[in-house]
């Protein structure tokens, strides 16, 4: 099933493991999906028709769990230190792409940073030691911030190189912050009918995006047209 709204990217439902949790269990970016092991074949074929994106599929630490423990743009990526050899073997599928596996005591990195190809904002938490691992891997200018005065923006947002949809609690000052550093506009709103955990339902980039089977009508179109307000 899919819907699009006037001038929105097209977007899609689905579930994964039986769940409208989707993002938990990806993560997108421009160029990339990353999606565990465990997928069935006809859901792989349809996020690849979907969002016109190479996937690759691989664990994280032997997780299902992509999209809390993997920061990623089309620039790079980053994992936790506990990620298997094996797996890293995976991702240098992608050729060209920065992979930074972290050694500080951070591993929810997905979690913690919303990024799109122009720049990421960052939970203020972060030390400096992260702030530099994560501009030098993604290639872009970082800065800290919040969203509904909470730290974790990552879980918050998501952002694609066309439009950002975040948390509906979202601040004037913060939103202002997202759109200057990741310089797309902003939409706010919820998914998987009511939960403003953005990046737990939801995954996208310029092409598409991939909601939640919970996902309600109105939270596609404003869904869609967030993520597709730069035109």
């Amino acid at each position: 099933m899919s819907k699009e709204a006037e001038r929105g990217v097209p977007i899609f439902l689905l579930d994964i493991f039986g769940s409208p949790n989707i993002g938990v269990f990806m993560r997108a970016t421009e160029e990339f999906l990353i999606i565990p092991n465990q997928i069935p074949e006809t859901k792989v074929r349809k996020l690849e028709d979907w969002l016109e994106s190479k996937i690759v599929k691989t664990n994280i630490g032997g997780s299902v769990l992509i999209g809390p423990l993997i920061c990623a743009n089309s620039n790079g990526l980053i994992v936790p230190k506990y990620t298997w050899s094996k797996e890293i073997d995976s991702l240098r599928s992608l050729g060209d792409v920065n992979i930074t596996i972290t050694s500080t005591k951070t591993t929810s990195y997905g979690n913690l940073v919303s990024a799109n190809d122009y720049g990421a904002v960052v939970d203020p938490r972060l030390k400096k030691e992260d702030l530099k691992i994560l501009s030098d891997t993604l290639g872009v200018e970082v800065v800290q911030g919040e969203i509904a005065g909470l730290p974790y923006v990552g879980s918050l947002t998501v952002a694609t190189n066309r439009g950002i949809l975040a948390h509906p609690l979202i601040k004037p000052e913060e939103e202002s912050l997202l759109k200057d550093a990741l310089k797309v506009p902003v939409g706010v709103g919820t998914i998987n009918c009511g939960v403003p955990y953005i990046s737990t339902g939801l995954i996208g980039n310029s092409k598409a995006a991939v909601a939640g089977f919970d996902t309600t009508e109105p939270e596609l179109f404003i869904a869609a047209q967030a993520l597709g307000m730069a035109d």
